[in-house]
């Protein structure tokens, strides 16, 4: 295991928080634990255990093996060549952007990884035809990103109207049953 910065782990967390805007108040009381502690590992007084890091990670709302491998309790996988850290790392993205990037990283390195155990071929020969700045890639982890980002809209969207539907005491749209009115096609004269 490296070598943890309980500083860093504090700041990643704060970072996080603000950037997800919710106030240390809301995440302390999310994740089980108290305002003052909470504030003490954001400010690297205290260092988090497993247990208190599963707890904020869901209360933020991200994956707890970010905060793992940010903490040091779990080695960064050798073998992803730092694009994983690098995704994870990135302030830019948000964190459903980082986990559906690495999603999608993972799947790749799955499907060759497959790949490369059945001796199929893969569409690029080369390996080098997939890296990041080539245009096939870029094109496919957009499209991916894309369909990701509709798929989360389309179901957030969807727990809304559902949640929206129970409070105004009706059925969801989908448990409806609807009788044909007059349809041309049924006439029967």
């Amino acid at each position: 295991m490296r070598n943890v910065n309980v500083n860093s782990i504090g700041e990643y967390i704060r970072e996080q928080r603000e950037q997800a805007k919710i106030s240390m108040r809301q995440l302390a009381q999310s994740a089980g634990v108290s305002n003052p502690y909470l504030s003490q590992i954001e400010r690297g007084l205290r260092k988090p255990s497993a247990d208190i890091l599963q707890q904020i990670a869901k209360g933020l709302r991200i994956s707890a093996e970010a905060l793992y491998v940010q903490a040091g309790i779990l080695e960064d996988r050798p073998a992803d060549s730092g694009v994983r850290s690098a995704l994870l790392a990135d302030p830019q993205l948000s964190e459903r952007q980082k986990q559906v990037l690495v999603e999608i990283y993972e799947s790749f390195r799955r499907e060759n990884a497959a790949d490369a155990k059945t001796g199929a071929d893969t569409e690029a020969d080369d390996p080098a035809e997939l890296t990041v700045g080539s245009p096939g890639a870029e094109a496919e982890v957009l499209e991916a990103v894309l369909a990701a980002e509709a798929e989360a809209e389309a179901e957030a969207e969807a727990e809304a109207k559902a949640k929206a539907a129970a409070k105004a005491g009706a059925q969801p749209a989908g448990d409806a049953q609807t009788v044909p009115k007059n349809r041309p096609d049924s006439a029967s004269d």
